[in-house]
């Protein structure tokens, strides 16, 4: 099974044609050179594959994607609202490293705590990421800013975090 990763939201059908306004989190200008397919969650883990047809950028967190079968405004506004995800593998093309969601797929160790889990969303606020995590079976938003974040392994795949007092009891109960 494939892992998908959510590089923005659909915001809008743009034109006639059913073209869709994406705004995304990659952390660089793109236009998915080299993506054939992204992907749309149309249940919970049940994701339909929609092949591009092109691809515009619009700004440094925009463009506006074309896709194969969506020919009209309409067909385009059934998809709205949603999330764009991509496969693992041209995610971690297409994500620029400085990107916080560069971080999805990393393992979180806390200093006191140890390995809390692996990255599976990334929460953009404006002071600050929140990462959610599995801890022992409960969901769980850490936060990663100056105060938490101690250093990161890029290699190694692991951001290394001194969280809170008491956070991860929150928890884990």
């Amino acid at each position: 099974m494939s892992n998908y990763f959510s590089i923005g939201k659909l915001v809008s059908a743009h034109g006639l044609q059913g073209e869709i306004l994406v705004k995304h989190s990659l952390g660089k200008r793109s236009t998915l050179k080299g993506v054939e397919a992204v992907f749309l969650e149309e249940r919970k883990n049940s994701f339909i594959p929609y092949f591009i047809k092109e691809v515009k950028a619009k700004g440094l967190d925009q463009f506006y994607v074309k896709l194969e079968g969506i020919d009209t405004k309409e067909a385009a506004q059934k998809l709205l609202p949603g999330q764009l995800y991509l496969q693992e593998s041209d995610f971690k093309e297409q994500a620029a490293a400085s990107s916080p969601l560069a971080l999805l797929g990393y393992t979180v160790e806390d200093a006191h705590h140890g390995t809390l889990g692996v990255v599976e969303e990334v929460i953009e606020m404006p002071m600050q990421v929140l990462v959610k995590v599995q801890i022992k079976g409960k969901e769980a938003l850490l936060p990663i800013n100056d105060q938490s974040l101690v250093k990161m392994d890029k290699k190694g795949q692991v951001v290394h975090v001194d969280l809170p007092e008491g956070l991860v009891e929150l928890y884990t109960g």
